[in-house]
């Protein structure tokens, strides 16, 4: 029986993301088994019970942005479904790219434009962006008037319960265009009863 341990953001800091964590006991209690509903999660946020929160990009995505690598052009479009409290969105986006961040949860989002305001601010800027938007709406229902050229899920999968997985990778290509990128960086947790985050393999 092996459980996933995260270095948080990079740091050396490491957090078991199973039962035996605290944060993610609760985070269990307050979901109520992971199915898609914006309460427990808004619940989650109201209580700070949020273990999955780097408070600042994924190193990974600032990586990516610093390698070049990433879709760009003057009409390139990102989403970044359970986008939380944005930091991934901010990081992403740019002239080259604009970025929509989604999240079932409102308090999330609410979160998500407030930091990104103040970051803007502190940068002698009106707080505002024109290079990334958030909204809140279910991933599942929600409909973008046209596909993305890349979506990008941070743990988004995993916190979805198994049975919803079919309808996660049908929703994935219908909101990535044909030639799109999708690219996923998930917890690889094995042996649990239950989740937030789910087990989950390579081969999935």
């Amino acid at each position: 029986m092996a459980s996933a341990i995260v270095d948080v953001a990079g740091g050396g800091r490491q957090q078991a993301l199973d039962g035996s964590n605290p944060a993610v006991a609760r985070l269990r209690q307050l979901i109520g088994g992971g199915q898609e509903s914006s309460d427990g999660w808004s619940r989650c946020w109201e209580e700070g019970v949020t273990p999955w929160d780097l408070g600042q990009p994924t190193p990974a995505v600032v990586e990516l942005v610093h390698s070049g690598t990433l879709p760009a052009g003057d009409a390139t479009t990102v989403l970044v479904p359970g986008c939380g409290a944005g930091y991934d969105v901010v990081a992403l986006s740019g002239p080259c790219r604009f970025v929509v961040g989604l999240d079932i949860c409102d308090t999330a989002i609410q979160k998500a434009k407030q930091l990104s305001a103040a970051a803007a601010a502190a940068d002698g800027g009106d707080g505002s962006s024109s290079f990334f938007a958030f909204v809140a709406d279910d991933f599942f229902t929600w409909e973008p008037p046209e596909p993305f050229h890349l979506i990008f899920d941070y743990t988004f999968f995993c916190a979805l319960h198994p049975s919803m997985r079919p309808a996660w990778a049908k929703r994935m290509a219908d909101l990535l265009r044909p030639d799109g990128e999708l690219i996923t960086l998930m917890y690889l947790a094995e042996g649990q009863e239950a989740g937030p985050p789910f087990n989950t393999t390579v081969l999935e």
